[in-house]
């Protein structure tokens, strides 16, 4: 089970009891900030496309959206989710407990901007219905990003205003 596995990457570090198990769905943004009673910005999502063939996870803030001209600027293609069978295959982890975390060799992971307004965010953890709370020096460190990237909008207050 991909819970397992992140736990086991966690035990790692000796962190694998900060990783949350719920009663309930954290399936999706909405769930998991019920579950976790927080903002749903501060819930680190994390989004699966195809680029040139290759796996790649971004995680974004709760509250972001891929901003398709930023996306394509990033990586000059157009954005491609991955199906809820290619998830799990590409990335080692199912649609709803996708993570940065214990995942398939060759998945290219980036960590989007939008996350840099708090000093810690939820991710899950491989499952749908799990979580851990990680500064974002903890999510970099664990994640292991190939960078930060700036390929999201709906997060900054000039935008918000707009919609």
């Amino acid at each position: 089970m991909s819970i397992d596995k992140v736990k086991q990457y966690f035990a790692q570090y000796g962190m694998q009891e900060r990783v949350l198990e719920f009663e309930v769905s954290s399936a999706t943004v909405e769930l998991a900030a019920a579950a976790l009673h927080c903002e749903p910005c501060r819930i680190a999502k994390t989004l699966s496309f195809t680029v040139d063939g290759r796996p790649v996870l971004i995680v974004a803030a709760g509250d972001a959206k891929i901003d398709n001209a930023r996306y394509k600027a990033q990586f000059s293609t157009k954005a491609k989710m991955l199906s809820h069978d290619e998830a799990a295959a590409l990335i080692g982890h199912a649609v709803g407990g996708v993570c940065p975390f214990a995942v398939n060799e060759g998945v290219d992971v980036y960590l989007d901007v939008s996350l840099r307004r708090f000093e810690t965010v939820f991710p899950a953890c491989g499952s749908s219905n799990s979580a851990i709370e990680l500064t974002l020096d903890e999510l970099e460190q664990h994640a292991r990003p190939l960078g930060w990237i700036d390929v999201c909008k709906a997060w900054r207050p000039e935008e918000q205003a707009e919609a």
